[in-house]
């Protein structure tokens, strides 16, 4: 067995042992060890939640006082009394509503793991990923409080740099992460961003 294969199955079998919905929860666990954005008390927002692993490591970690809201074209499974979840698609401006309504305020902490359906072309594959992504980070004057932080899963390819570069627009510090549980020839990172400052009117 390759050691990426070995890697992807060692975390695959760790999270079915230990009750967790997918190997996801291990690079959320990972980048949060790091970097320490998700405490107890916070409001969470989890795109591309299903099937509910990082909705699982964000519902413990923000304890009794905190509030998780995930959003995914696919309906999930209940994961905690913490926990609210929505259908819908992110692009339609009613899941931003819902979302804010399930909030009663703004976000701590934006996350983001959402991957299209791929269509074996790498070029479009990417780009669409970058798109879903951007709208993320499109949304987030209205959902994230300022000095609020995000972690967004990005494919790195051709559109990478300027993705990068407008996020650095946007937060004090954007860092490029690739947790240990990423496959090792997977294509994606995660920006681990931090210190939200929303755009001012001019």
């Amino acid at each position: 067995m390759r050691l990426s294969e070995a890697r992807r199955e060692h975390y695959r079998r760790m999270a079915h042992e230990k009750g967790f919905r997918s190997r996801a929860y291990f690079k959320l666990d990972q980048i949060d060890k790091r970097f320490q954005l998700i405490k107890q008390g916070q409001k969470i927002i989890d795109f591309g939640c299903a099937p509910g692993g990082w909705l699982q490591y964000a519902s413990v970690a923000v304890g009794h006082n905190g509030l998780v809201v995930g959003v995914d074209l696919r309906p999930v499974k209940p994961v905690g009394w913490n926990v609210k979840t929505l259908v819908g698609e992110i692009t339609q401006p009613a899941v931003s509503e819902h979302l804010a309504q399930a909030l009663a305020g703004k976000a701590d902490v934006v996350l983001s793991d959402m991957a299209p359906n791929v269509t074996g072309t790498w070029e479009l594959d990417q780009y669409r990923q970058i798109s879903l992504t951007a709208h993320v980070v499109s949304l987030m004057p209205t959902l994230l409080r300022e000095g609020g932080s995000a972690v967004l899963k990005v494919f790195q390819g051709d559109a990478f740099e300027d993705f990068v570069r407008d996020l650095r627009k946007s937060f004090v510090s954007v860092t490029i992460v690739r947790p240990p549980a990423t496959r090792s020839k997977s294509s994606e990172v995660y920006l681990v961003c931090k210190d939200f400052k929303p755009s001012q009117p001019s």
